[in-house]
């Protein structure tokens, strides 16, 4: 027969009394959302700490130790009278913040993984980041696509790699090839420094865009893989966790069961809904790092060819007036594309974007001038 250690009676004690104050809350919070449907989120989750309060009275009650809980700490029943007097708008990020430390509170203890506490804790956690979601006018992961506008904003990020990536091949490359022509260095050089800045500034935008993509693509599904397995660990546990954001998101408790329990039939629905649900994550929409790697490699190398062209065809004076005319156009066309991200007007953001662009530019030659003189190039 295995003993009961002080330490571990001290342990559960502490966990008993969590659980009495997270009882106190939800039932409280339930008797106040009584109106509408998040009374049934708060009802449901209060009897799920009234099952974790049985786990460690049971196990207090074996080790033959006294509970030691008189009911409700002083700060809980001063949050609860606040939320009463005052709404439960409140006190949401407190109790976020408490339900924040509660979803780590059992990792690394046997009997409550055993139980399956450490999930519970996290779905509860999540249930609050959605109700304080949705008491600020939108409900969790729907963030960003309640209109159409939202959306093309949301979903821009493809777009906006694209205008920033022909920018800075355009902008950087247009500053080294006018500091070499500002220094004289003849035709060949300014071309062999062009075309070296195109495929040094390319290959990094590229590698750049690999990493972040395949970092960000291996952090995604190491949380899918997580909850794949959840859901063929504890799949009744992950119904419910569906059930409570679905009643968190404002639909009736029927609805809202029958919904979850249509979505757990079939694992790969579950595994996609629960994922963007709870995660913000959608298996099917993860990016692959070659094609992003390829495209910035691309938008690059346009726009940084634009300001060497007319030096494989001349040199000097022409030369110089003819990159820069070319490099202006490319630029007010990347202002241009950036008005599909801002709003702002055509001719407005263009023009900002030629003047930036062509006074990076100027400095470059100024310098490359003086460079040359000085060194006698």
């Amino acid at each position: 027969m295995t003993t009961t250690t002080a330490d571990e009676i001290q342990r559960y004690r502490r966990y008993l009394q969590g659980e009495v104050d997270g009882v106190f809350i939800y039932h409280t919070l339930a008797e106040i959302e009584a109106s509408n449907p998040l009374g049934a989120v708060y009802e449901r989750l209060a009897a799920v700490e009234e099952r974790h309060l049985k786990l460690w009275r049971d196990q207090l009650s074996a080790a033959g130790a006294e509970e030691g809980s008189e009911g409700p700490t002083l700060r809980v029943r001063l949050l609860m009278w606040l939320a009463r007097q005052f709404g439960p708008d409140l006190v949401l990020p407190v109790l976020k913040s408490m339900e924040s430390d509660a979803s780590t509170m059992y990792v690394g203890e046997p009997v409550a993984e055993a139980a399956g506490l450490p999930a519970d804790e996290q779905s509860h956690y999540r249930a609050f980041d959605l109700i304080g979601g949705r008491r600020a006018g939108v409900a969790g992961s729907v963030i960003g696509r309640i209109e159409s506008r939202h959306r093309s904003l949301g979903s821009g990020n493809a777009l906006r790699a694209s205008v920033l990536g022909a920018n800075d091949g355009l902008v950087s490359n247009f500053a080294l090839v006018m500091g070499f022509a500002g220094a004289a260095t003849g035709q060949a050089t300014v071309v062999l420094a062009g075309v070296a800045g195109l495929l040094a500034g390319a290959c990094s935008m590229a590698l750049g865009e690999w990493v972040s993509v395949t970092s960000a693509r291996e952090a995604a599904e190491a949380q899918i893989a997580i909850e794949r397995e959840e859901i063929e660990r504890e799949p009744e546990s992950e119904r419910e966790e569906l059930m409570l954001i679905y009643l968190a998101k404002g639909l009736p408790a029927a609805e809202a069961e029958a919904l979850a329990s249509r979505i757990m039939s079939d694992p790969d629905t579950a595994l996609s809904t629960l994922a963007r649900e709870e995660l913000g994550l959608a298996p099917e929409d993860l990016g692959s790092p070659w094609t992003a790697a390829s495209a910035s490699f691309v938008l690059f190398a346009v726009g940084a060819i634009l300001p060497v062209v007319p030096f494989f065809f001349g040199a000097g004076a022409a030369a110089i007036a003819g990159s820069a005319l070319l490099s202006a156009l490319g630029l007010f066309g990347v202002g241009s594309g950036i008005t599909l991200l801002t709003g702002r007007s055509v001719r407005f953001s263009g023009l900002r974007q030629v003047v930036l662009g062509v006074a990076a530019a100027a400095v470059t030659f100024g310098i490359g001038t003086v460079v040359g003189n000085l060194t006698g190039i």
